[in-house]
């Protein structure tokens, strides 16, 4: 039998396409379950906090349950309810009621009486679109009035000054920090062998981290390893590919086997967690980075930098832009398939590098030829 619920699962165009009630009995179960497999877990937690958003808002805002397709206008309402506009005082309002801002609050939504960013704004779209694909039904994302107004909703963002903030990069002066409040305990001992196998290897997201596994080590020397990066965001199929191989030398080999040898682990997860007594358990949650890189910066004194664990990706970028490491053997290790998304972090790193100079070379050449 056909079903005819909407999935708050990640839409996959696959699933769009076929006629599931054609499948055996019990099959369209199994693809579904294959398709979640496949699907990251941090995308698909993404896809449902957004979709219980817009259900929650539309009960209140219509006073009846939110049902696809949608049209448009209630699409051109969610936006105008949370992007708001700049009224004659020259303060920002947006549309959506106060009290239903608080009734979305006491529902569990912390941020809803607060103006949300652009980027929480678009992506709730985004994923309404999604629903709307996977369905084949109308897409009230694609109506000419919503796409217009999405472009002057980005530019009435930008000219107030709200862009995406990013974390700050860690690069080695406050890697080292964190480094030194790790000591020669069991978490001690795992936490800097997080941190330099995260960051030396070329930025490591923390979804590579925690699936890291014993088994993708070739140690070729006391102190050089090399890691086979069986799939990532932008390998999500596995394919064999050179820059597969990530390299795992001099400090971060070090403190890498150091952990092993440590914990007694050897098969499975690296990565794991420490229970009471120093026992080792079940691998890291991908949420885990980042409450180590935050504990640790805490220690460091470095809490008001508000590091995250993508600062361990993008403070290993600024920093081969530093040392002046060619973009392309950067590449190689972090994995960017495109230059566009990563020549950010690597300008910022060159922002004082020998092309800011040329001024005070010409002034010193001119000196010495006096």
């Amino acid at each position: 039998m056909k079903s005819n619920k909407t999935s708050v699962l990640i839409p996959s165009p696959t699933l769009a396409t076929l006629d599931l009630s054609l499948l055996m009995t019990g099959s369209e179960q199994a693809l579904r379950a294959l398709m979640r497999e496949g699907e990251s877990p941090h995308t698909r937690r993404s896809y449902q906090s957004a979709l219980r958003y817009w259900m929650a808002w539309h009960a209140l805002r219509y006073c009846q349950p939110l049902a696809v397709p949608v049209d448009a206008t209630v699409v051109v309402q969610f936006v105008l309810d949370h992007a708001g506009h700049r009224s004659s005082d020259g303060s920002v309002r947006r549309e959506l009621p106060p009290e239903l801002g608080e009734a979305l609050k006491r529902q569990g939504f912390v941020g809803a009486t607060a103006m949300p960013t652009l980027n929480t704004v678009m992506h709730r779209v985004r994923v309404l679109s999604a629903l709307h694909r996977v369905q084949a039904l109308p897409n009230p994302c694609a109506h000419e009035s919503v796409k217009a107004l999405l472009l002057r909703t980005r530019r009435a963002f930008a000219r107030r000054g709200d862009t995406a903030e990013r974390k700050p990069a860690l690069t080695r002066e406050p890697l080292e920090a964190l480094l030194a409040t790790c000591d020669d305990s069991l978490r001690g001992l795992r936490d800097r062998a997080l941190l330099l196998f995260a960051w030396s290897s070329g930025g490591r997201r923390r979804s590579e981290v925690c699936s890291a596994c014993v088994e993708d080590l070739q140690w070729l020397s006391p102190e050089e390893c090399l890691y086979v990066l069986r799939h990532s965001k932008t390998n999500p199929d596995g394919a064999e590919r050179p820059e597969n191989l990530k390299p795992i030398a001099g400090r971060a080999a070090q403190a890498l086997s150091a952990w092993l040898a440590a914990s007694g682990i050897q098969q499975g997860a690296i990565f794991r967690r420490i229970r009471r007594g120093d026992v080792i358990a079940e691998p890291l949650a991908d949420a885990a980075v980042r409450d180590i890189v935050k504990a640790r910066s805490l220690q460091a004194g470095l809490s008001a930098e508000g590091y995250s664990a993508h600062s361990l990706r993008s403070g290993f970028v600024t920093e081969a832009a530093r040392q002046q490491i060619p973009l392309a053997e950067t590449m190689a290790l972090t994995g960017h398939r495109s230059v566009a998304s990563v020549v950010g972090y690597f300008r910022a790193g060159e922002a004082f590098s020998r092309a800011s100079r040329l001024l005070d070379k010409e002034d010193d050449q001119a000196g010495h030829q006096a």
